[in-house]
């Protein structure tokens, strides 16, 4: 099916143009890194392939402005926004399509598809129409149909997704789709059982199998799962497109569009983003290391060695056409962590001890310390561990000495204890980073502490995953820790690599 032009737009070539700028600049708003060569490209690859093959033009953009896999999440949906597979009603468009008439992505072509949702019937019964769609869901589901499903997906948000009420003179007031609310009346996550019963008495159908009720009860239940979490996602695809026509594309693009995950704040992450969050841990450590060995080469040449100058001067006459430099030989720090690893800030600890963890061959030494309210060495656990992401928090939690009688974050003491037992892993040539959102509960901070730490340290950096309007609300006590030691925002894996990068030697 041809792309249709946004809704109450004509498709020449210059509207097509103005909608691909639309769309970068959408994507340079979640961060994507795209410069005009990028844009020039996407441009010729629209002029290849056209608009005919709408999957061809997803891979075709992609592969013009994507760098890495991880913004790849952010440029579907946007791309969903941007090139929909369809205005107004789905139905409106399947019939648009099973007509032999003039291409319906112009609205100004005789016999062109009218893509507005149509009057729903009042004398619909929903219940009725639930059952129906759930009964269908199972059969699409059940042949793994992403035609019948995609189609599903639009009855389902026009059915059910509707909320709100038309504003003044008609115009769309605080009304929109909504996927949450279709997928709450449609619940397709309990179908599950019903779409295995369906296989199976297929397969029953089909003659006896000795294998087939090993792969129906190991197999099959994952794979319906992701076939479920599929038509979810179809959902919120089709709910995103509806809500851009009511309230404008780009607008819902800066707004609906998920960030890609190293712009996702750590205190707001979900299970799935933080998984996604701990698999770029590996990726973001060697691009750090490698910036880190581009500086360590263009810093190797260091003061004019003017002996060496001189006897080099010698051969031109006096001249120094070759200055001698002193050769820089940089000591690599030792780094200590404190981190807390308490349940209010744990993905933020978590994601950061497994960087330092990928990036330790940076470092002469790296001792790391977790505490809730006690504080205990955990350097052996990460060591022996491998860095795990699956079990780290879990064993540091269980094996470590990291929670008294309490299970609640305390600086104070976490710190007091620190400063009483393990103070000996600080010295002249230690960079300390403390991890935590210096939320103590309302319990003594311990500043003294903290500053017997920093008079032996060489550097000491607090990191906070809070942004600054929330430092010193509640029991925040950022502003006193930020007047002893340097207190920086790390909200996102992007801010945590900017600054481990300029902490790192050169």
């Amino acid at each position: 099916m041809t792309v249709p032009p946004p809704s109450g737009t004509p498709g020449a070539p210059a509207d097509l143009a103005a909608r691909l700028t639309a769309f970068v600049r959408a994507l340079r708003t979640h961060g994507l890194r795209i410069g005009p060569a990028e844009t020039v490209d996407a441009a010729a690859v629209l002029a290849v392939l056209g608009l005919a093959e709408r999957e061809q033009v997803r891979a075709g953009l992609a592969a013009a402005l994507l760098r890495t896999d991880g913004q790849r999440g952010v440029f579907d949906a946007a791309f969903d926004l941007f090139f929909p597979l369809g205005v107004g009603d789905p139905e409106a468009v399947r019939r648009a399509s099973a007509q032999q008439a003039p291409d319906p992505a112009d609205p100004a072509a005789p016999g062109a598809a009218d893509l507005t949702d149509p009057n729903p019937d009042p004398n619909t019964d929903p219940a009725a129409l639930r059952e129906d769609l759930r009964a269908r869901l199972v059969a699409a589901l059940a042949a793994d149909d992403r035609a019948a499903l995609s189609g599903l997906a639009g009855e389902a948000v026009a059915a059910f997704g509707r909320y709100g009420g038309a504003g003044a003179a008609g115009r769309p007031g605080n009304d929109g789709w909504s996927a949450y609310q279709t997928l709450g009346r449609l619940a397709p996550e309990t179908l599950l059982a019903r779409v295995l019963a369906a296989l199976r008495a297929g397969a029953a159908d089909a003659g006896p199998d000795p294998t087939a009720p090993d792969l129906a009860d190991h197999v099959l239940p994952d794979e319906i799962r992701r076939r479920i979490q599929g038509f979810r996602a179809m959902v919120a695809t089709e709910a995103r497109r509806r809500a851009a026509e009511l309230r404008g594309t780009e607008r819902l693009a800066e707004r609906a569009v998920a960030p890609s995950p190293d712009r996702i704040d750590f205190l707001t992450a979900g299970r799935d983003q933080l998984a996604e969050l701990r698999r770029t841990v590996h990726p973001l450590a060697r691009k750090l290391a490698t910036r880190l060995a581009a500086r360590r080469r263009r810093a190797a040449r260091g003061r004019i060695d003017l002996r060496r100058t001189l006897r080099r001067s010698l051969s031109t006459g006096g001249v120094p056409l070759r200055p001698a430099h002193r050769l820089r030989r940089p000591a690599r720090p030792e780094l200590v962590l404190l981190c807390d690893v308490s349940g209010s800030v744990a993905g933020f600890s978590d994601f950061t001890l497994l960087l330092v963890q990928a990036m330790r061959d940076q470092f002469s030494k790296v001792r790391v310390f977790a505490f809730v309210n006690r504080t205990a060495e955990v350097t052996d656990l990460l060591t022996r561990g491998g860095g795990d992401p699956a079990t780290l928090a879990r064993r540091i939690l269980t094996e470590a000495k990291v929670m008294g009688h309490h299970g609640n974050s305390d600086y104070g003491s976490a710190l007091g204890e620190f400063a009483e037992r393990h103070l000996d892993a600080v010295g002249p040539r230690t960079a300390v980073l403390i991890l935590g959102d210096a939320r103590t509960n309302y319990r003594d901070p311990h500043l003294p502490a903290l500053r017997l730490i920093a008079a032996r340290a060489r550097q000491v950096h607090w990191l906070n995953p809070e942004q600054p309007s929330l430092w010193g609300t509640g029991d925040s006590a950022a502003p006193a820790y930020a007047e002893v030691v340097p207190m920086h925002c790390c909200r996102n894996a992007r801010r945590l690599g900017e600054f481990i990068g300029r902490l790192l030697p050169v």
